[in-house]
């Protein structure tokens, strides 16, 4: 982030501050708004980061057939609608047709996706989206669950709440067999 644009923010939470009747001069609040900015820069790092480009150096060619599934990724990221946060974890799998793609850039990308403001619906599709374009699998398949801090904490005040979204590709949309393999994999609906 640049000086200017940490000032801008800087200043804006400042006056956020003012405007909800607290003293940003308090011992307590005289870095928060530098604290927060820096704490936003961090939390929307991905609008400056292509996800494609995080894949791009790490697909290889093999000839593997077979369902690939990362499961349990930790996910958060910032709801668009109120700016708090939302978490969970992200549930990937494709069927690969000749090229597989690193381990560990698949929760990297999820990463790039969720640093930008969200809703938890397109942050599903676009993880799904972007596989699908870059490894052209036989299928690939996205189910997040995630709880979300703007239902928790004002509005309904539901705690218990959680929301699940999932984005099927090629054969889990077409095959009703692929796709259970895939939930049962994960675990989900015990």
């Amino acid at each position: 982030m640049t000086d200017a644009k940490l000032e801008t923010i800087t200043s804006s939470i400042r006056h956020l501050i003012t405007q909800i009747g607290e003293d940003p001069k308090r011992e307590g609040l005289q870095k928060t708004p530098e604290r927060y900015a820096k704490a936003l820069d961090y939390l929307t790092s991905g609008y400056n980061i292509c996800p494609k480009t995080v894949l791009n150096d790490a697909i290889f060619h093999e000839q593997y057939d077979e369902m690939v599934v990362v499961k349990d990724i930790e996910i958060y990221s910032l709801c668009e609608h109120h700016m708090l946060p939302f978490f969970g974890r992200a549930h990937i799998a494709y069927i690969p047709d000749g090229k597989i793609v690193g381990l560990s850039k698949v929760p990297r990308m999820v990463d790039v996706f969720c640093r930008r403001l969200q809703v938890q619906e397109r942050l599903t599709t676009e993880i799904a989206a972007t596989l699908d374009e870059l490894l052209k699998p036989k299928g690939v398949a996205v189910v997040i669950e995630a709880r979300h801090l703007c239902m928790m904490m004002r509005g309904v005040e539901k705690q218990s709440a959680s929301m699940v979204t999932s984005s099927m590709y090629g054969d889990f949309r077409k095959n009703d067999s692929t796709r259970k393999e895939f939930l049962s994999l994960i675990k989900f609906g015990d």
